[in-house]
């Protein structure tokens, strides 16, 4: 299972990575230098014992390195299967996706920035207002179920009510109109409160500060912080009232606007190793949800060429 062979089979090659040949071929081009820079920057640390080229080479070449760690990321196969299909043993496998996950990460991350629709998809002021006005970034999370921790007082940390299981939660900050991934806040235990999380994310210092926030009614609320930071939620029906006619207008149109941000948590979890039980005791959980989201909004950018 090498490149070379792989992407003659474009069907196969989607399959088992998410992405086209082409869309690899660029993601390749784009990573391989950071690659680059993590080798060399760990061949070069201090207590480093072997000389640089000391060791025994790797067997793949750092394109197949990163064809086994987006695999690896899509179908999430034990490492077992996983170095049998690339014809290295599960050891391998695992320091290579060590050491690919962080550059992944990385790339991802610098996928996380803004776009413009373009002139054709731009919304006049009218039709914003008539929508949702205050709703520049969507905030959202999900859950992953992991393995009971071993001890009784960690464990309970982790198990949430909501999904009855063991879990670690993400967030997610979206653009509205594209879908694009502009934030992926560190995991946290899965019963962490979403306000709770927002607020210590650190994300509103890692956007801009007028920023104008959505999300679902976990994030109703007072202020986040004493600079008044909120978040707009539907409209909850008034108690023991109807609901006011104003009010159902408002919240179908905040629901055709909030969508986007759970369809791009659907695109995430396409990816199994987001999706099943987390088999690797809750390491590299930020950086692995990192990666995905910098090859979803590669695919969003893609399309929207």
């Amino acid at each position: 299972m090498r490149y070379s062979h792989l992407a003659t089979f474009p069907r196969v090659f989607r399959a088992v990575t998410g992405l086209t040949v082409a869309e690899f071929a660029t993601l390749a081009h784009d990573v391989l230098p950071l690659h680059q820079a993590a080798e060399q920057v760990r061949h070069t640390r201090p207590a480093r014992q072997r000389a640089i080229g000391a060791g025994h080479p790797f067997d793949l070449a750092p394109r197949d390195q990163l064809l086994l760690t987006v695999v690896w990321l899509r179908i999430y196969p034990i490492h077992e299967v996983l170095g049998f299909l690339f014809g290295v043993s599960d050891s391998t496998v695992s320091r290579i996706k060590s050491r690919w996950l962080p550059v992944l990460a990385q790339a991802g991350r610098d996928e996380m920035r803004r776009v413009d629709p373009g002139r054709k998809h731009r919304r006049s002021l009218a039709e914003v207002l008539l929508e949702v006005p205050e709703l520049t970034a969507l905030v959202d999370s999900f859950e992953q179920r992991v393995q009971r921790p071993a001890d009784p007082t960690e464990q309970r940390g982790y198990y949430s009510g909501k999904k009855k299981a063991h879990t670690l939660k993400s967030q997610l900050v979206v653009q509205p109109g594209t879908g694009l991934i502009l934030d992926v806040a560190a995991s946290v235990p899965g019963p962490t409160h979403d306000r709770t999380l927002l607020s210590g994310s650190g994300v509103r210092a890692r956007l801009p500060r007028d920023t104008l926030w959505g999300g679902d009614l976990n994030y109703l609320g007072p202020a986040l912080d004493a600079d008044g930071w909120t978040v707009a939620t539907p409209r909850r029906k008034p108690r023991a009232q109807e609901r006011p006619e104003i009010d159902g207008c408002y919240n179908r149109a905040f629901a055709r606007v909030r969508v986007e941000v759970e369809q791009s948590i659907g695109r995430l979890r396409r990816y199994a190793a987001l999706t099943q039980t987390d088999r690797h005791h809750r390491t590299q959980h930020t950086e692995r949800v990192q990666s995905v989201a910098g090859l979803v909004n590669r695919q969003i950018r893609r399309h929207r060429v």
